[in-house]
């Protein structure tokens, strides 16, 4: 399965913070936000990055994470010149994805659980076997996102962008499994009112098919939209609580690259001998010891 991260748009909520620098460059507490997602892809063993940006913020991404070897992965780039709806990127995206099934992660999201592994992998399975997974996260104002609304037996029924009148309150986080259809699908999307081509609109298609599954994420994970300042800042100090009660980091890619065998204790030890003069560096080298 390869691996999609949109880190794309001009991030206009943020203003004026992002009009110089994308948002997934911005600092999430101890690391940038894009570090994120990218742990989502890692985490469920995907190795086959791209990700996606403007023609300005592509250089900083390639300055940032490279080719990817250091974390014993493999990351290449695309641009996208202008916004034109998340499912945008299956098309720009066609030639890296080619036979494969496909993981989209949106940029702008962080997820933190116990149990997250675990639900990743279910969804690769259902995306493998059905076609199409992804996830439901309750919230207070499902108005504000994409909705999903299912049948007692988990079924989904029906999936909406931003409702009036919602049918249920779990939205639809920023994450989702295809398998190759996915770009055929993409090519055929008609544009919205809005002019672009929605993520709903391929949901809704693989919905159509009967081939549309949902895992729904309730107690013991978390979920934050990180689109304005108040979701930076929420984020921010979660992850700072997480981090000083617990002391293990959240969505330390070089760790989970580390733990997923990608790379090895020594590899691990010269990434954190390089940023040693920080607690993150530290924090690297102290997980050495484990081995």
């Amino acid at each position: 399965m390869k691996g999609i991260v949109l880190a794309g748009g001009k991030g206009t909520r943020l203003y004026p913070n992002t009009i110089s620098v994308s948002k997934q460059l911005l600092p999430v507490y101890d690391k940038p936000l894009i570090y994120y997602p990218l742990s989502v892809l890692l985490l469920a063993n995907i190795r086959d990055i791209l990700v996606i940006s403007t023609p300005q913020d592509i250089g900083n991404y390639k300055n940032l994470l490279g080719d990817g070897s250091r974390l014993g992965v493999s990351i290449t780039y695309t641009v996208q010149d202008k916004p034109r709806g998340l499912a945008d990127a299956f098309i720009l995206g066609a030639d890296f994805i080619g036979s494969d099934s496909v993981c989209l992660v949106l940029g702008d999201n962080v997820f933190y659980g116990q149990y997250f592994s675990s639900i990743l992998q279910k969804a690769q399975q259902q995306a493998e076997t059905h076609g199409a997974a992804v996830f439901g996260y309750p919230v207070k104002h499902p108005e504000a996102f994409g909705v999903v609304e299912f049948d007692d037996s988990g079924k989904v029924i029906s999936i909406e962008e931003k409702p009036q009148n919602p049918k249920s309150n779990y939205a639809v986080p920023g994450l989702y499994f295809y398998n190759n259809d996915v770009v055929e699908i993409a090519k055929n999307v008609k544009p919205s009112p809005r002019g672009e081509i929605e993520i709903t609109s391929i949901n809704n298609e693989y919905l159509r098919r009967g081939r549309l599954q949902v895992t729904l994420m309730g107690r013991g994970m978390v979920w934050l939209d990180t689109g304005s300042p108040r979701g930076m800042h929420k984020a921010s100090a979660f992850v700072q609580t997480v981090q000083d009660m617990q002391g293990f980091y959240v969505s330390c890619i070089e760790e989970i690259a580390w733990r997923r065998g990608f790379i090895t204790t020594q590899q691990l030890r010269k990434l954190g001998e390089e940023l040693s003069m920080t607690e993150y560096g530290q924090y690297l080298l102290s997980i050495c010891k484990e081995n």
